[in-house]
């Protein structure tokens, strides 16, 4: 039996994808309009990529355009797969790869729920401290803070805050955008 047939008995011939899979985060400029998400997100559904971060907002309320930021996980074959499918959809009018382009800025804002007392308390005050994290909401029990800043940065802070009293996390994806003069 030929080794790329898969075990299920497919008469397809696959070939192993040895491609080093590499984090991606794609600016996607579309026409504000009903159900331009759906489509996108039903595009990397269907094909069965995963979508890590997603976020979306108005860009430029007066030419009626979004922006959706999405992270993805893949091999440059997917990736050029992706970024071909999304070009293809009506309402997008421009795709960019930030990783690949190499000069981005990229932000994440989480407000992080953490309950304690006594020495967890002023540990707790010491790191939120130490990271930049504002508190926006503070009772007898529990702390929320507010933290931007780089992914690993917001992660480094959440697996601080467990042995602490993490209660809650909410995370509102990434934001990202080219440096210099250019537009997208």
């Amino acid at each position: 039996m030929n080794p790329h047939l898969r075990a299920s008995g497919s008469a397809y011939f696959l070939t192993t994808d040895t491609a080093k899979i590499e984090r991606h985060t794609l600016s996607v400029l579309v026409d504000n309009e009903p159900g331009i998400l759906a489509r996108i997100a039903g595009l990397f559904s269907a094909r069965g990529f995963n979508i890590d971060s997603l976020t979306v907002s108005e860009t430029e309320h007066e030419k009626g355009l979004s922006r959706i930021t999405v992270v993805t996980v893949a091999s440059p074959k997917v990736l050029a797969q992706i970024k071909l499918q999304l070009e293809r959809l009506i309402p997008v009018h421009r795709v960019h790869d930030l990783t690949a382009e190499g000069k981005s800025l990229e932000r994440e804002l989480a407000l992080v729920k953490v309950s304690g007392t006594g020495e967890n308390r002023v540990e707790t005050l010491r790191l939120a401290d130490a990271f930049r994290a504002q508190v926006v909401d503070a009772s007898i029990e529990s702390f929320v803070f507010e933290i931007t800043g780089k992914s690993t940065k917001i992660e480094q802070f959440i697996s601080l805050m467990m042995p602490l009293g993490l209660v809650e996390v909410v995370r509102t994806g990434l934001a990202a955008i080219s440096r210099g003069p250019d537009r997208m």
